[in-house]
């Protein structure tokens, strides 16, 4: 297996940090990028360097905010200084909140579209123009189960996020794949632990709303949705086969990696929904003389 410079954004904590850790191990270069990296984030690039130094591998923290396209332009350019390419690149960053979609400013709703979504645009137009003139490379995005599985209430910001960006991924993947770009989607189901979703959630900004739910017949919903989810995820689900998963994407030859990989120990029927979507999707391709576009031209 051949080593690639990867790039992860997101990579403090949860699957991000597990991903970096895993495809470091496995010989590759990782970028682990995340926000703030002298202040907030300081504890956590001094323990990736310390596992970095400990295992012997080519991890390295990187300072990228994916909510400022000044920020990402600059992370790419120190890329592509040090190494001249940028192999795979993985869309981790989000943000989950929790709570009545009614209570939520527009504000927020917004706030999360940006972290979720509009991260993965500002990335894509930093990156893809290199992966375009290197004619390869491989796009990963962290979906989520949500988008055609079963959902639970009050987390309406968040689950309407990732199917806006699994969306945008189907349609990046037939439009890069005559230059040679690789698209694989990854979909984890509900972990409860091992991530900082649930801990780290956002809630709502109008407690005046929040509380007339909470005051009426939705009173104490919340913790019964909290309960119920937890419940169906088996106690031995690990947040690390997700990792596991994108280090056997990125170690499959071009050309025969999976357009999606779902990961789903709570098994709530998305790889069944989106089994069907992407399969009436490519009919339609195939319908108009345009399946070549579902997978990645040879060229490099």
């Amino acid at each position: 297996m051949s080593k690639k410079i990867i790039l992860i954004t997101g990579a403090s904590s949860g699957f991000g940090r597990l991903t970096a850790e895993a495809l470091a191990g496995a010989g590759h270069r990782v970028y682990a990028s995340m926000r703030d990296i002298v202040g907030r984030n300081a504890s956590n690039v001094e323990a990736i360097a310390g596992f970095a130094r400990d295992n012997d591998v080519d991890l390295r923290t990187l300072e990228l905010d994916v909510q400022s396209q000044v920020s990402v332009d600059r992370a790419i350019d120190q890329i592509i200084g040090e190494d001249g390419r940028i192999d795979v690149l993985i869309h981790n960053a989000g943000h989950m909140v929790f709570g009545p979609a009614e209570a939520f400013t527009p504000e927020q709703f917004a706030e999360l579209y940006d972290i979720n979504v509009l991260s993965t645009q500002r990335v894509n137009r930093a990156a893809l123009p290199h992966m375009r003139r290197q004619k390869h490379g491989l796009l990963i995005w962290i979906s989520s189960s949500s988008s055609a599985g079963g959902t639970p209430p009050y987390l309406a910001p968040y689950f309407a996020a990732k199917a806006a960006m699994d969306a945008i991924a189907v349609q990046y993947a037939r439009e890069l794949s005559r230059w040679g770009i690789e698209t694989s989607i990854i979909v984890p189901g509900a972990f409860t632990s091992g991530t900082n979703h649930f801990a780290h959630s956002g809630v709502p900004d109008d407690h005046a709303r929040q509380a007339e739910y909470e005051a009426g017949p939705n009173a104490g919903l919340g913790e019964e949705i909290k309960k119920a989810f937890a419940a169906i995820v088996p106690p031995d689900a690990d947040v690390s086969l997700v990792a596991d998963a994108i280090v056997r994407v990125v170690g499959t030859a071009s050309g025969k990696r999976p357009f999606r990989v779902h990961v789903d120990p709570a098994e709530d029927g998305a790889d069944v929904g989106f089994s069907v979507l992407d399969r009436l999707r490519a009919e339609m391709l195939h319908r108009v003389g345009l399946s070549d576009l579902l997978k990645p031209r040879a060229l490099a």
